[in-house]
């Protein structure tokens, strides 16, 4: 082995395991390794925006998914990841990581979208739980794959005693079938997550039904992708006589998923974070926003429309009462102060009566009156008032 050349595009100090990373003559490798390279950027990127987004977000019930797109973007970003140890050569610690980290990482995707086509349809019927639990929901479907793997990795590691020679070549002595069958679990995450997003693109507020058609979309790729990659795994490489694209097959299906994921799922829900709820009325947000500003405002212009006539009126009863003599001819707009009419005193009814009241009574009581210089008017006193003289 030592003596052999390297392939073209590898140096001579690379070790054989990484020939598929640098061979321009096996272009598979080197196609595949570029785009999960872009993969881990775009994932890496999405998530800063995400995280960034988070503070403009002024809708709460799209705020309370922010965590399982997060959770799904750091899954996605570990699916592109685990591309690489596809692409190298079989070896103990590659063995181990793609055994194990295939079904947890596409246990925690399905996990998350499972979780928030469930959150869809608990809220066409009403208010669902709180985001914290189905946070917990996806977290406790994430950790029973985790368990399931754990359990594999540690009876098919320990069970080999550490000076066997055949120790490092043990984690990778495992069929095709036992590959697949360990999957079990997460297939049946695929399908529950594609059957509870059914319902959700039937909503009864047309702003969920696109989250309901992308978790949709995104299941039925998926599904397609798996159902590609089982069949070519166990009996298409086998039929066409290459098995050795075992190894192709597993990485191209794992970049394709992780894009789909990306695509058809996180960047369409992180497009619809800052924008507005068509369903709301503008006039709802002004009322949270400046409540005292609306109040006011609304004085502003119903004050001056309830009393126009009125204010005249009521003002002339009083200057009715007391004429004044005014010696400049006076402007109709002489009594404005610039007050609002809000704020200058306008007598109750109360008042007016009192007023009313008042005025009765003084024209009822009698007034003295001084008698009469002329002469001839003496007839008009009483008699009692005239003393004759003697």
């Amino acid at each position: 082995m030592g003596s052999t050349s390297p392939p073209k595009g590898c140096g001579s100090s690379i070790s054989s395991i990484f020939y598929n990373l640098c061979d321009l003559t096996t272009v598979w490798g080197v196609v595949v390794e570029a785009v999960a390279t872009a993969g881990v950027v775009t994932s890496f990127v999405l998530f800063i925006v995400l995280m960034a987004c988070l503070p403009f977000v002024t809708d709460k019930k799209r705020k309370a998914m922010v965590a399982l797109q997060a959770g799904i973007l750091v899954f996605t970003l570990g699916l592109f990841g685990l591309t690489f140890a596809f692409i190298v050569g079989r070896y103990s610690t590659s063995c181990a990581a793609r055994r194990f980290l295939f079904g947890v990482l596409f246990s925690g995707c399905l996990s998350c979208l499972m979780m928030h086509a469930l959150w869809l349809a608990l809220l066409q019927r009403g208010r669902g739980p709180r985001c914290w639990m189905f946070c917990l929901g996806a977290l406790g479907l994430w950790m029973v794959e985790v368990i399931i793997n754990t359990e594999w990795l540690i009876t098919t590691v320990v069970r080999s005693s550490p000076g066997d020679e055949a120790a490092p070549d043990l984690s990778c002595s495992f069929d095709n079938l036992d590959f697949v069958m360990a999957l079990i679990y997460v297939m049946v995450l695929l399908v529950a997550a594609v059957v509870m997003s059914v319902p959700t693109v039937t909503h009864k507020q047309k702003q969920w039904r696109r989250d309901g058609a992308f978790i949709l979309v995104t299941g039925l790729f998926t599904l397609v992708i798996w159902v590609t990659w089982i069949v070519m795994y166990l009996h298409g490489n086998q039929v066409v006589g290459s098995p050795s694209w075992d190894d192709p097959t597993l990485a191209i299906a794992l970049v394709s998923n992780a894009w789909v994921f990306l695509f058809f799922y996180s960047i369409p829900e992180i497009s619809l974070l800052t924008k507005e709820d068509p369903d709301q009325e503008p006039l709802d947000d002004g009322d949270h926003v400046y409540p005292t500003r609306s109040l006011v405002y609304d004085n502003i212009l119903k004050e001056p429309e309830t009393r126009p006539q009125n204010m005249y009126i009521e003002n002339k009863a009083f200057s009715m009462d007391e004429p004044t003599v005014s010696i400049r001819p006076e402007s109709p707009y002489g009594s404005y102060n610039g007050q609002m009419r809000s704020c200058v005193y306008q007598p109750t009814e109360i008042a007016l009566m009192a007023k009313g009241l008042r005025i009765n009574q003084e024209a009822m009581l009698p007034r003295a009156r001084t008698p009469s210089l002329n002469p001839g008017c003496v007839g008009s006193l009483p008699r009692s008032h005239v003393s004759l003289p003697s």
